[in-house]
């Protein structure tokens, strides 16, 4: 097997800087095959949704231009990874199979069982951590036990420290000289074409490692200083946006964090924003390890006591929340940036969240289910953990009974009114002080502004004073069985 090449499986890595999985194949100086696998097909597997498959065909598109700058080549193969993957082996008479860890249910089982798989077959198999500070198991309390709660989980990984060394990207791929099919990446038409819908990402966003690390520089040069106020304001590109390119793994957390502290070493004034941004990092590593610990997060209530809670099936009001049609400017100017960006700020994303639970009283699953297809960044941990800590019933919640009364949040984040103005249009011409609260607004004003309530923006689906009342009535509901 001394002359057998060796299989670099890429999945939520799209890199070749700090990749621990093709730093590993280079040291064993075999020839290289570098593959991904569309494993789109495979039951109990949560199915990309349309925005992802958006930015994964672009990702795929700049690394597979990366690998040939080397003198590599990115293999693609459609199908289920279990059958694909050993094919593949058995085509090139590939002597190791290497590649970094998943920590999706179904992904930790079908790894687990495909090195297992490989290694009865004498290849050899080695996985690593590429997307992690730290392994889910890892991180345990005093009594070996998984977090449940936040603080003192990021405080331990604090503790532990939260820097490595990175590792280099190659400069020359060796790669395999033998024959290899691969499909053509236009032929998974991941694109949408009819309609369209994607027509104004390509500019909102970069995919692709060179764009992950523009994106980082940009962050740390221009807002980091200023992150712990500007990432709640709505109309300021106060956040890093770093999210897509986290979760597809064209940038490392490792290389985020080494970013961010090396600039905060230099730089003092910027250490408040480093601290505030790495604990933002560390949510992203705690739904990962809830995820991980219970694997039912996606479907399940985390706190069973809400499996008795009374949703509405209300499925016009949820195809308003959808749309954008809800009545309350900042929660449309949310589900707006959403439809045509791909993405919608943390702030937002929590005011949209809450009203879909709270004031229209809608199962956390559907709208889990609708940022996961729209959400280019949609990511099954933090979707999941972040879906349900609104909702009251995940890990280290928010109490059901705190309900964001959008109106305010509206007024208290957006309050020159540039985010809603932005993304509900129909409004722009009202005063700052009826911007988010259009009803209120006399006849005069409303005619002046253009504004025909009911027809040019719609009625509010529910009184915030009503909705409020019935949720708290629900969730008392529930409490009183505990």
């Amino acid at each position: 097997m001394a002359d057998a090449p060796a299989i670099v499986w890429l999945r939520q890595d799209l890199r070749l800087a700090d990749n621990p999985a093709l730093h590993a194949a280079i040291q064993s100086k075999c020839a290289l095959i570098l593959l991904y696998i569309l494993d789109d097909e495979t039951p109990g597997r949560w199915r990309w949704g349309g925005a992802s498959r958006w930015w994964l065909h672009n990702s795929l598109d700049a690394l597979a231009k990366d690998i040939a700058k080397r003198g590599g080549v990115l293999v693609l193969r459609r199908g289920q990874a279990e059958t694909e993957l050993p094919r593949l082996v058995a085509e090139t008479g590939a002597g190791a199979v290497y590649w970094n860890r998943c920590y999706e249910p179904y992904a930790t089982q079908r790894d687990s069982a495909l090195k297992e798989k490989l290694t009865r077959a004498g290849v050899e198999a080695q996985s690593f951590n590429g997307a992690l500070l730290f392994e889910p198991w890892t991180i345990k309390t005093k009594t070996g036990e998984p977090y449940k709660v936040f603080t003192p989980f990021w405080r331990a990984c604090v503790q532990m420290g939260v820097g490595r060394p990175l590792l280099p990207a190659p400069k020359k791929l060796n790669g395999f000289d033998g024959e290899l099919q691969s499909d053509r990446l236009n032929d998974w038409r991941l694109l949408p074409t009819k309609p369209n819908w994607a027509s104004n990402f390509a500019t909102a966003w970069a995919p692709g490692e060179t764009g992950a690390r523009g994106a980082l520089e940009a962050f740390v040069a221009h807002r980091l200083r200023t992150y712990p106020e500007a990432r709640d304001q709505l109309g300021v590109n106060g956040t890093s946006r770093l999210s897509p390119h986290l979760h597809f793994g064209e940038i490392s957390p490792a290389q985020v964090a080494a970013a961010v502290e090396a600039a905060a070493e230099t730089q003092p004034g910027l250490r408040r924003g480093a601290e505030k941004f790495l604990t933002e990092i560390g949510w992203r590593e705690f739904s990962t390890h809830l995820l991980f610990h219970w694997p039912a997060l996606p479907e399940r209530n985390w706190k069973d006591q809400f499996d008795a809670f009374a949703w509405r099936d209300d499925v016009a009001a949820l195809e308003a929340w959808r749309r954008g049609r809800t009545g309350y400017p900042v929660v449309d100017a949310a589900m707006r940036e959403l439809w045509a960006t791909g993405y919608m700020h943390n702030r937002a994303r929590m005011i949209a969240a809450s009203f879909l639970i709270k004031h229209l009283l809608i199962d956390w699953r559907h709208g889990e289910d609708w940022f996961w297809d729209t959400l280019v960044d949609a990511d099954l941990a933090n979707n999941a953990a972040s879906w349900q800590w609104v909702a009251g019933s995940g890990a280290d919640a928010s109490p059901y009974f705190r309900i964001f009364n959008p109106v305010t949040q509206g007024e208290r984040y957006d309050a020159d009114g540039a985010y809603v103005r932005r993304w509900v249009p129909e409004l722009a011409g009202l005063p700052n002080a009826l911007l988010h609260k259009p009803w209120e607004a006399d006849a005069v004003t409303r005619a002046a502004a253009g504004v025909k309530l009911g027809e040019s923006y719609p009625q509010p689906l529910v009184d915030h004073a009503v909705a409020r009342a019935r949720a708290l009535e629900a969730y008392a509901a529930i409490s009183s069985k505990n």
